[in-house]
């Protein structure tokens, strides 16, 4: 139990760290990203782009809840947390973004916290 609460908050710590360094990326690789950041008026590429970045940190953060507690109840209930903290952020932004970017987001919250678990050859 504890390394499986050890490895929720690290996974946690991780997406945080992957999202964040993601972010600060494409504002500062990116003129017209930072250009449009604080009005929140992305275009096509930029919110893929930005669903790439929450896909990897995900994905990093089931790796990292796996090294720790590799029981896959752990990955669901991180992903499912992931998903309780991001449904009222995402429901406060719905006019501001297409439908499927919202559901693209929230739908891959659990399945790619499970999935970045998993070893390959293993």
């Amino acid at each position: 139990m504890i390394k499986g609460a050890l490895g929720a908050v690290a996974g946690l710590i991780v997406w945080t760290v992957v999202v964040t360094a993601g972010g600060l990326l494409l504002r500062t690789s990116w003129p017209a990203y930072a250009g449009v950041a604080a009005a929140m008026t992305f275009t096509l590429p930029m919110l893929v782009a930005r669903l790439a970045v929450s896909a990897a940190a995900t994905l990093a953060a089931g790796r990292t809840i796996a090294a720790i507690a590799p029981s896959i109840a752990v990955r669901l209930v991180t992903g499912a947390l992931l998903l309780l903290a991001f449904i009222p952020v995402h429901v406060s932004l719905w006019q501001r973004f297409p439908a499927w970017y919202h559901l693209t987001f929230l739908v891959s919250l659990v399945p790619l916290t499970v999935l970045g678990g998993h070893r390959r050859g293993g």
